[in-house]
C-alpha cells in the first residue's frame, strides 16, 4: 500500500464520523443548529447594505444594537444546547422568548427567517429527551454447565420493596 492510496484515510474518516454521530446523539444537535442559524439573520440584517447600481440601500435602524444583542444571545444559546445539554429546557425557553422579542426589535425577526429558525430550534430543544441505553441480553457464564445461569442475570428487588417498604433485620 502506497502513501497516496485513497483507502489509507478511510479508517480515520469512519472513526471521526462515528465519534461525531455518538456526540450528536447525546445532545439536542438540530435544535442548537436551528438556533444558531436563526441568530445570524437577526444580527446581520440591521447592519446590511444592498447596492443597486449607484444606489445603496441600508437597513440600519435605531434598534440595531438590540438586534445584535438578540442575535448574539441566540447564537450563544445554540452553542449552549450543544455543549451543556443539561440546560436544554432553559435554553429552549430563552430562545423562544428572544425569537418573539426579535419581531418588533429586529426587522420582523430577521425578515421572519431568523424568527422561524429560532422558534423551531427553541421548540426542538424543549422537546428533546436523551435516549435510553439499549437493553442487553444477560450473558451466560463461560464454562457453566448447561442450564446454569449467572446469579447476576436475575433481577432482584431490594428487601425494602419486597416487604412492603419495611426493613427486616433477619
Amino acid at each position: 500500500m502506497s502513501a497516496e492510496s485513497p483507502g489509507q484515510n478511510e479508517h480515520y474518516r469512519r472513526v471521526l464520523r462515528g465519534r461525531f454521530r455518538e456526540w450528536r446523539r447525546t445532545r439536542p444537535f438540530w435544535a442548537g443548529l436551528f438556533t444558531l442559524l436563526g441568530g445570524i439573520p437577526i444580527a446581520y440584517f440591521p447592519y446590511a447594505s444592498l447596492k443597486l447600481g449607484q444606489m445603496t440601500l441600508s437597513m440600519a435602524t435605531t434598534a440595531g444594537a438590540g438586534s445584535l444583542i438578540i442575535g448574539v444571545l441566540l447564537m450563544t444559546l445554540g452553542l449552549t444546547m450543544w455543549f451543556q445539554a443539561i440546560v436544554r429546557v432553559f435554553a429552549g425557553v430563552a430562545t423562544i422568548l428572544l425569537a418573539l422579542i426579535s419581531i418588533p426589535v429586529a426587522n420582523l425577526g430577521g425578515f421572519v427567517i431568523g424568527f422561524l429558525l429560532a422558534l423551531t430550534g427553541g421548540a426542538m430543544s424543549i422537546a428533546w429527551a436523551p435516549g435510553s441505553p439499549e437493553a442487553t441480553a444477560p450473558v451466560e457464564a463461560a464454562g457453566a454447565p448447561d442450564g446454569a445461569q449467572d446469579v447476576d442475570a436475575y433481577e432482584t428487588e431490594p428487601t425494602a420493596d419486597a416487604n412492603g417498604g419495611r426493613n427486616s433485620a433477619g
